[in-house]
């Protein structure tokens, strides 16, 4: 069964209620205030959830308990006031969550803005199994990747508020592995995330007719080639419609990480493109997930047949 397209949440306005969660790691308090500071100075209204500033009692590489974090995302969903919800950062955490929400509460209300990128892949899964509802694979505020990058800044807000000027998502640095167009479901993120759904009861089916988008962060070549063989033995890429490759921020050499991805992928016979600017680079790309796109892999493009947002 191939993908479809999810409902998209409605775009973002002047003087709107933003909810901002630490679904993962603990948070930075200089970097979250920072990072309120640019969104305040859109016109938006922010709304930090009870829990963003927890550290976990006995394991400080997360952002407090796992009941806590669920409640704090089911908290600011379910409130009719607030229109999107922004994850402060990654790093580890959002699987040791998803059991703790009650998805089918969740699914109750209406679609709103979701973003957040790297960990929150495995909460982008979720919300496609559980919601139907489109995301947003974006930088997050209370992380250097946002505070100090005003081209990534800006590209965020422009989709959240102007999404028809970022339809067309491109990098200069772009190029195919594999030439050709394709046309689906944009759908992927962080691959080692990705890979760490197989199995789970309420794993996303096979992106089949899909645009995978697929990056990743310190992870070194044989690394990525484990993670690749491991989704190829699953099945996980038969049937899809092409591949668009992000950052590969500190995976070793770009040479050496092209080669792994050109290797394990190339034989699938669609279309690829590397370097398009999503993930955890600079001037990073807010790039919607189950959302129609064509991919352009000789051009270097990836072209939204609606905007991201309604």
């Amino acid at each position: 069964m191939s993908l479809r397209a999810r409902r998209r949440p409605p775009r973002l306005r002047q003087g709107d209620v933003v909810a901002v969660i630490a679904p993962a790691g603990p948070v930075s308090a200089g970097l979250l205030e920072a990072g309120l500071a640019v969104v305040r100075s859109w016109g938006l209204r922010v709304r930090v959830a009870e829990h963003v500033r927890d550290t976990h009692p006995r394991l400080p590489y997360l952002a407090g308990t796992a009941e806590d974090r669920a409640a704090d995302l089911m908290a600011v969903w379910r409130d009719p006031t607030v229109r999107a919800v922004l994850c402060a950062r990654g790093g580890y955490g959002c699987l040791t969550m998803l059991d703790e929400v009650d998805w089918a509460v969740m699914a109750e209300g209406e679609p709103k803005v979701f973003a957040g990128s790297s960990d929150v892949t495995a909460l982008h899964d979720a919300f496609a199994a559980h919601l139907d509802v489109a995301t947003l694979f974006s930088p997050m505020l209370a992380t250097p990747a946002f505070v100090d990058d005003v081209r990534a800044q800006e590209h965020l807000r422009r989709t959240l508020f102007e999404p028809e000027r970022t339809q067309v998502l491109a990098r200069a640095a772009a190029e195919p592995l594999v030439g050709g167009r394709a046309r689906g479901v944009t759908t992927g993120g962080n691959v080692s995330l990705v890979v760490s759904a197989l199995g789970a009861p309420d794993a996303p089916p096979p992106p089949r007719g899909g645009i995978v988008l697929l990056e990743d962060v310190t992870e070194e070549p044989y690394r990525l080639d484990r993670m690749l063989t491991q989704l190829l033995r699953a099945g996980w890429f038969s049937g899809v419609a092409g591949i668009a490759l992000g950052s590969w921020t500190s995976c070793g050499p770009l040479p050496e990480v092209l080669a792994v991805l050109r290797e394990r992928l190339g034989g699938l016979g669609v279309p690829i493109v590397s370097e398009l600017g999503f993930g955890h680079c600079r001037a990073q790309l807010t790039v919607p997930l189950g959302v129609v796109a064509e991919l352009d892999a000789d051009a270097g493009t990836l072209t939204l047949e609606q905007p991201a947002l309604g």
